[in-house]
């Protein structure tokens, strides 16, 4: 059935208040989104990430009385809506639409990232089968696709393989499926733990070949190769902890990396990293090297 949605373009200071309003109104769903195109990429600890100008909708039953609605709403913040329009929502096949916007993807000259109802364009290429879910890591993120790409180049036979911070497992996944022995995958988020196991199975891989972990529970095993796609301040915070993983000789590779960021992450890794040339990939770099001391 068609849906109307109220559109507001408000500022960070009033954008929760807003969401609270439309769903006082009766809103089915709402949502926040960027409106100037700024990034926030690393949010601080218990902030709520929010944009200077952010556009709060809200979707509502078609039947419903627009005029009605807006005044619950200004009621709610006793003061009427700022900037507001309503529009219009076609019904759609929303799964087939939301569908449509994933594709296989080629990571290097080895690895496609597919989706289950995808065909794999190059059926003796290694395919990684891999849905968008919970977790983060899909291959259309450049760091993601960083990471991916050193993965192809590095003579993974028999390697022994840590994916700190595993999110949907697809790191971890993709090593094994080009020739690693095996991977371990860690995150904060039990429900990457589910989406990595899940991925894993979906993959043809022996759960025994990929164990997930809280980190506290992650074996203090050194690894051939250890993976960290997450962000730049905690990378430079477990220097000491994902560089203690690597083994003398063994390989890094350290992701999610702005090109203003990098060079602050080399100095945190320094003392026992020497690093290859960076791989670049829009503003992202990914930093790799080996581990000598």
């Amino acid at each position: 059935m068609p849906w109307l949605q109220l559109r507001v373009d408000t500022d960070r200071e009033h954008a929760e208040k807003i969401e609270e309003a439309l769903l006082f109104a009766g809103a089915v769903s709402v949502t926040l989104q960027d409106n100037a195109d700024q990034p926030i990429l690393e949010p601080g600890l218990g902030e709520v990430p929010l944009w200077d100008h952010t556009r709060v909708t809200g979707l509502f039953d078609a039947e419903v009385d627009t005029a009605v609605t807006e005044a619950k709403a200004a009621a709610y913040l006793c003061e009427l809506l700022p900037n507001a329009r309503w529009e219009q929502l076609e019904d759609k096949d929303w799964e087939r639409e939301w569908m449509s916007h994933y594709k296989p993807i080629r990571c290097g000259d080895k690895l496609w990232i597919c989706p289950s109802w995808c065909e794999p364009p190059e059926p003796e290429a290694v395919n990684l089968l891999l849905d968008p879910g919970l977790a983060f890591g899909t291959g259309t993120h450049p760091t993601t696709f960083l990471c991916l790409q050193w993965l192809g180049q590095e003579n993974l036979t028999g390697k022994n393989v840590i994916d700190f911070g595993c999110g949907s497992g697809i790191l971890g996944i993709g090593a094994i499926l080009l020739g690693a022995a095996r991977a371990s995958g860690t995150d904060i988020d039990p429900q990457a733990l589910i989406a990595s196991r899940d991925n894993a199975e979906r993959n043809g891989i022996d759960p025994a070949r990929f164990p997930v972990y809280l980190p506290e529970q992650l074996p203090r095993e050194k690894a051939d190769i250890v993976l960290a796609n997450i962000l730049a301040g905690p990378l430079v915070e477990l220097a000491p902890q994902l560089s203690e993983l690597t083994r003398i000789g063994g390989r890094i590779c350290l992701s999610g990396i702005l090109s203003s960021q990098a060079d602050q992450v080399k100095a945190a890794y320094r003392e026992w990293i020497d690093f290859d040339a960076d791989g670049l990939h829009e503003d992202w770099v990914r930093l790799s090297g080996t581990r000598v001391r």
